[in-house]
């Protein structure tokens, strides 16, 4: 077998990796054109491709729409600008593992030509596009993890071994390259079986297709200077009727021959049909798609600019609604996958990766200042946290920054009956003193 398995080294998307590439003569693997597990040569063609509407859907005609385009970049822009930290647990509390080679990494600069920023911004692209992230490991000779790359979706096959071992398969330059399971950092979308996930955009392709399409038949509208069909009734015979409707587009149709003086030769009129009614309900029909694909995202419709339902009194719970019930399960997806692809088995149970939320959830200036106030008047917050959460200066420690306090007339309740008895003996020797 080790004379089939040969190493060598590549660059995949301007990266420095080092891949096993085993060839088709291989009797360790399956034949790669129908490998189980793999969705992209079984099921593109179903998921993918033209829609009732008469549009063609894939990933990147789907972002010629603004609405998924805006999704896209709200739900993308908004994870990757989230502080991640790499945390070290500590008996009951934890934390921040700077010193570990994959904080830096995960908080900073995941290779050489990206900050963590445009990684994490990536991954949730094509998340969101494909169902699928992936990112090759860069492994050390002790290995550790010395950079990561974002791998592109529609070039990964995913399949097993016939003895059920998981394998990666990229394609780059007409040629294969076999990744192990411990080179690549996978994070699957919403699927069927756990390992590959499906994309959002091919299982909403229609109406995808349908917003494609109104936006396609405005833009012809208007090419049109907005304006219905006219007929032109001459009233002989022409000879060559194209002649004479190539001369009027040519002349007349276009916003920017909006308002041009007709002239018209023969005895022929100029007859204008009415407006369907399907075209008096387009803005309605695309106001509706818009919700739609809001929907398929998750996204509440006041983030992608549509305002009509949102108010002042609803919209801060919205947009803590978004982050409770969108942004939440992406987070948790993507630190799992961290946890699992990243660290040794030793590792695993000390070290994990978060995402800090605290800033999205912040409300208006007042509330928080009512938030701190109860924090530190209960004791679980000191000044000194406070000042922390709103990037200030600490307090020092001998002026009682980081001293935590409560009321002095709070009691356990295990104790009141204590306090009362002992307030009521002090009463009764005043008494008799007096």
């Amino acid at each position: 077998m080790a004379a089939f398995i040969v190493f060598f080294y590549t660059r995949f998307l301007g990266g420095e990796t080092l891949c096993m590439k085993i060839p088709i003569l291989s009797s360790l693997f399956k034949d790669r054109g129908s490998p189980r597990n793999s969705f992209w040569q079984n099921a593109y063609a179903f998921f993918f491709g033209p829609t009732p509407s008469g549009k063609t859907v894939n990933e990147r005609t789907a972002m010629a729409t603004s609405a998924v385009y805006a999704c896209v970049r709200v739900l993308s822009e908004t994870i990757a600008s989230l502080p991640l930290h790499l945390y070290r647990r500590t008996g009951e509390g934890k934390e921040r593992a700077v010193n570990h080679n994959l904080y830096h990494l995960l908080h900073d600069e995941p290779n050489p030509e990206m900050t963590s920023f445009v990684f994490r911004e990536t991954l949730m692209g094509h998340l969101l596009l494909w169902g699928n992230a992936y990112a090759q490991i860069i492994r050390n000779g002790r290995g550790q993890v010395v950079a990561l790359y974002p791998l592109l979706p529609d070039r990964m096959e995913v399949g097993r071994t016939e003895k059920g071992e998981l394998f990666y398969c990229y394609q780059k330059d007409g040629r294969d390259y076999l990744l192990r399971p411990d080179e690549v950092l996978h994070v699957p979308g919403l699927s069927f079986d756990g390992l590959v996930g499906y994309s959002p955009i091919a299982m909403a392709k229609n109406a995808i297709g349908m917003a494609l399409a109104t936006e396609e038949y405005g833009s012809r509208l208007f090419a049109n200077d907005a304006r219905p069909s006219v007929v032109l009734e001459h009233p002989g015979i022409l000879k060559d009727p194209a002649k004479i409707r190539e001369s009027w587009n040519k002349i007349y149709r276009g916003s920017e021959n909006a308002h041009k003086v007709a002239v018209l030769e023969e005895g022929m009129q100029v007859k204008t049909l009415s407006m369907p009614p399907e075209q008096a309900q387009f803005l309605e029909t695309r106001k509706f798609q818009i919700e739609e694909i809001c929907r398929i995202f998750r996204v509440p419709p006041h983030l992608v600019a549509n305002l009509e339902r949102a108010t002042f009194s609803n919209i801060e719970h919205q947009s803590i609604s978004f982050v409770v019930h969108t942004i939440r399960p992406w987070l948790v997806r993507l630190e799992q996958a961290f946890n699992k692809s990243l660290f040794t088995g030793r590792e695993k149970g000390e070290l994990f990766a978060s995402f800090v939320v605290d800033g999205l959830l912040r409300g208006d200036y007042e509330s928080r200042m009512k938030g701190y106030a109860i924090g530190i008047q209960n004791g679980f917050m000191s000044p000194n946290d406070v000042r922390s959460l709103e990037n200030l200066n600490p307090i020092p420690e001998e002026e009682g920054g980081s001293t935590y306090m409560v009321n002095g007339n709070m009691l356990k309740l295990k104790d009141v009956g204590a306090y009362i008895k002992e307030r009521g003996e002090k009463d009764q020797e005043v008494l008799e003193l007096g």
